[in-house]
């Protein structure tokens, strides 16, 4: 019967047999020792005679083993456990020589990435490496708990489209059977129609962007976390948001410790709502203490991002900020305007450790004005599929809405503390990879 590593400290004293990849093996004062992994983590294993010893020569690490022996108590051993006495199976040997040293800290400098993306299959395999994506599956796990714990429900949509939701020149475009389709930039449309069915809706889904960057926060596909509620103000959407990021972050750190560790990561300072600051505040705030101007006052810049979350942190006590008051002109057709300063979006915002990681906003769920705004702002044609039955469903009867869309890489890059959002990501998509 099979022991997992993470188990064998309940097991002293007992002939234990456990199944796994060779992960290090070094020689010492006339002894062999070897670390297995295992989906628990690592075994020590100590090995005296000298015809097992025997069966490893030759062997790489990744060799798959099976190992029975005794488990004896040793604090300077991962998990305070190793095996003596070790009788060793070859379940699968490799002779191959990986191209990544899987037991030893690996090079995330800029100019290492294109190596470590080059060799994922085998560099996931380093602990550190496997860390980051084992508490990326915990933020999703957590970003889903609350969902359900709001009374959201789930849903999948579509990522073939007839047209492009968002408009603009990032659309991936194909052939579908002679006729011309897109991939989805996001759920927007399909979220939206869903809270006149559900009230409270969210996916957790790839989108697509052609987006030719080629930055740290930028790739071509990602994990976009959406939700969309009814019957909401943006104060609402304020506060659940605040919630959210608040319960994925106390999730993480009480359930990795030790990988947190291997990152020397640090907790983020939050407050239980967000602190929210206009954006011509924020760029007047930046202008009076960098010197620097800002030219463009539509948006905030990277350094801007990053000089607010700082500002925040240290006298709002806050390492997150909403930033509102954005301008109406800038605004999507399907957004909603401020009520009593129509020269606003009702937008807003998250930025995160020197980056934004959500957009969010009101959405403008009268059926006239978002038909005239459609036709105006974005020069669409209310009978194009793109448009069609979205429309539709704002004609059937749609109550006050408001929702986000969050980056679900950006957001563990920034709560490990990780340089490029492309190293929150398994197997990254950008104008320069599209494989492994």
């Amino acid at each position: 019967m099979r022991t997992l590593s993470n188990e064998l400290a309940s097991h002293i004293g007992e002939q234990v047999s456990i199944k796994g990849w060779l992960h290090k093996k070094r020689l010492l004062g006339g002894l062999t020792f070897i670390n297995v992994r295992d989906r628990g983590g690592l075994v020590q294993i100590v090995i005296k005679d000298k015809d097992e010893v025997e069966k490893l020569r030759g062997l790489q690490l990744g060799t798959v083993l099976e190992v029975t022996g005794l488990t004896k108590e040793e604090p300077r051993a991962p998990g305070g456990v190793e095996l003596h006495d070790a009788s060793l199976t070859v379940l699968v040997p490799v002779e191959f020589e990986p191209p990544i040293e899987i037991d030893k800290p690996i090079n995330h400098k800029p100019e290492n990435l294109d190596t470590l993306f080059e060799y994922r299959v085998v560099s996931l395999r380093n602990l550190q490496e496997t860390a980051v994506f084992k508490m990326r599956s915990t933020v999703t796990r957590a970003l889903r708990e609350f969902f359900y714990q709001n009374d959201f429900t789930e849903i999948q949509t579509p990522k073939l489209l007839a047209a492009a939701t968002e408009g603009g020149a990032e659309v991936f475009k194909m052939d579908y059977f002679g006729r011309e389709a897109t991939l989805a930039q996001s759920p927007q449309f399909y979220k939206q129609m869903m809270v006149g069915v559900f009230e409270r809706v969210f996916e957790i889904a790839p989108v697509y962007r052609a987006e030719p960057s080629a930055t740290s926060r930028h790739m071509t596909e990602y994990i976009s976390v959406d939700g969309e509620m009814g019957f909401v103000t943006l104060e609402d959407l304020k506060k659940f948001l605040s919630g959210q990021i608040n319960h994925v972050v106390d999730t993480v750190w009480q359930d990795h410790e030790a990988d947190l560790k291997r990152w020397n990561a640090t907790k983020p300072v939050l407050t239980e709502v967000f602190p929210s600051i206009p954006m011509a505040e924020i760029h007047e705030m930046y202008e009076k203490a960098t010197g620097e101007t800002v030219y463009d006052k539509k948006d905030l810049m990277p350094a801007e991002e990053k000089w607010i979350c700082e500002y925040a942190k240290k006298n709002l006590g806050s390492e997150a900020v909403f930033v509102t008051d954005w301008p109406a002109s800038e605004m999507k057709f399907y957004h909603k305007a401020q009520t009593e300063r129509p020269e606003f979006a009702d937008r807003m915002d998250l930025l995160f450790r020197g980056v934004e990681i959500v957009t969010s906003s009101m959405r403008e769920n009268n059926h006239a004005v978002l038909l005239e705004q459609l036709k105006t702002m974005a020069g669409g044609d209310p009978e194009a599929p793109g448009f069609k039955y979205f429309l539709m469903a704002m004609q059937a009867g749609m109550p006050p809405h408001g929702g986000f869309g969050m980056g679900l890489e950006r957001l563990t890059q920034k709560i490990i503390g990780l340089s490029n959002v492309k190293e929150a990501t398994l197997f990254p998509r950008d104008i320069n990879r599209l494989a492994p």
